[in-house]
């Protein structure tokens, strides 16, 4: 009988022979999709350059459909790697930071020199301080959000996402509103903050809908899926509002979990033989 390859065999070599065996081609596949998720982001960048906003949204939504794939094919072929981690956190920080920013900057921003830039690099540094503070949790044990099935904050392609809602609906509706520089300024600075928040937000990978909601869940995809072929930017404008929405109920269901479970830990006083309740004696 073969014997299963090790994932972890990698990572229990010395760093002299790790370096000298390289990647094996279990993990090149994952880190190759890493790669191309990059290449699409920094391409949004040029269609942006060139005038093109439709073309490089749909780069950058192009990249989050890749890095949603990435992280799952390293799972299913066991080729989780620290490499690939770190990897996959350097490109979202362009693709998710600094592309977004400067395709807003680009589409309108650039009509406030002053404060539409100080929002771009406010919505990019706090992408990329986001990605730094999940690396630094890699190895933590102790998140709360995490354990309760939650992530901590907005995640980075979801916020290069909500930073496109006023693309979207200007493309959608032709409103030149929607393009209104200070709005969008401060639009962007709102996202930044929801990135690096610790506000409680739902987690896709961990929600369990009802049994008797599942068919029609997979109808509502399917239907939105026919949706974003007939009218793309109204469907993407409706999702993010929706994501948007379902941020206080993040945080509502996130108290609820807590006061669960605080309150199966608080230990319930039990009565001693000597703790019963007094009873007053009989006078006569």
């Amino acid at each position: 009988m073969i014997d299963e390859p090790d994932p972890l065999a990698e990572d229990r070599l010395s760093p002299r022979r790790r370096l000298a065996r390289g990647l094996s081609m279990r993990a090149i596949v994952p880190n190759a999709i890493t790669a191309a998720a990059l290449c699409s982001g920094l391409t949004g960048i040029r269609f942006a350059i060139a005038g093109d906003f439709e073309k490089s949204v749909q780069a950058v939504i192009l990249a989050g459909l890749l890095d949603g794939i990435d992280g799952r094919a390293a799972r299913l072929l066991r080729a989780q790697t620290r490499f690939g981690a770190e990897l996959d956190s350097l490109a979202d920080s362009i693709s998710f930071g600094v592309a977004p920013a400067l395709i807003v900057y680009l589409w309108t921003l650039h009509q406030l020199p002053s404060l539409g830039w100080i929002a771009s690099l406010a919505f990019a540094i706090c992408c990329v301080l986001r990605l730094a503070r999940f690396n630094a949790r890699l190895d933590m044990l102790d998140q709360p959000h995490k354990q309760a099935g939650f992530l901590t904050g907005v995640p980075a392609p979801l916020g290069a996402g909500l930073a496109f809602l006023p693309i979207y609906l200007w493309i959608a509706t032709g409103i030149p509103e929607f393009a209104n520089d200070v709005a969008v300024s401060i639009w962007m600075v709102l996202i930044a903050f929801l990135m690096i928040s610790s506000v409680p937000t739902l987690s896709w990978s961990k929600m369990q809908p009802p049994r008797d909601l599942r068919i029609g869940l997979i109808a509502v995809v399917g239907l939105t899926v026919a949706a974003l072929l007939t009218e793309p930017w109204y469907t993407l404008a409706v999702i993010t509002l929706g994501y948007l929405a379902l941020i206080p109920l993040g945080i509502a269901s996130y108290a609820k979990v807590r006061r669960r479970a605080q309150g199966q830990a608080t230990p319930v006083p039990t009565a001693g033989p000597d703790d019963g309740p007094d009873v007053p004696s009989d006078p006569s």
